[in-house]
């Protein structure tokens, strides 16, 4: 996993860091991208030859939400055939956000937790699924 990058699409900053720091934790000497909306994430994908490891987005997010950014991405087919495995990592899961998030494809929709070990727990099964899951991307 340490040659595809792991994208974060979180415009908390607090958030961010939790994430890195966890990230980093679990998996040192991975490279992390942090986005803070998801138009440069559209516009990165677009342009990267790199085949990004997993996207972690958060849904509330000004501008462009997580749900508007999955939806981007489901609709270009360039992006879509990319395969990238899509998360969503957020403060709440409201039934209707849920719904949305598993008619645009996503692979999993993970509330962010009380606590620090919590998260850190869900992302250390996150990322192991990931790492033993084959689809097209992990070839």
């Amino acid at each position: 996993m340490a040659s595809k990058p792991l994208i974060i699409v979180e415009d908390d900053f607090d958030d961010q860091a939790l994430l890195k720091e966890l990230t980093e934790q679990l998996n040192p000497g991975i490279k992390i991208l942090i986005f803070e909306q998801g138009e440069p994430v559209l516009d990165y994908l677009r342009k990267t030859s790199d085949q990004p490891f997993l996207i972690m987005c958060d849904v509330n997010m000004p501008r462009m939400n997580g749900l508007e950014l999955r939806r981007e991405i489901v609709r270009d087919e360039f992006l879509r055939k990319k395969s990238i495995p899509f998360i969503f990592v957020s403060t709440s899961a409201r039934q209707a956000e849920v719904d949305t998030a598993y008619d645009l494809v996503v692979q999993g929709y993970f509330e962010k937790g009380t606590s620090y070990e919590d998260l850190k727990t869900k992302l250390k099964l996150i990322f192991d699924y990931w790492e033993n899951c084959k689809h097209p991307n992990s070839f």
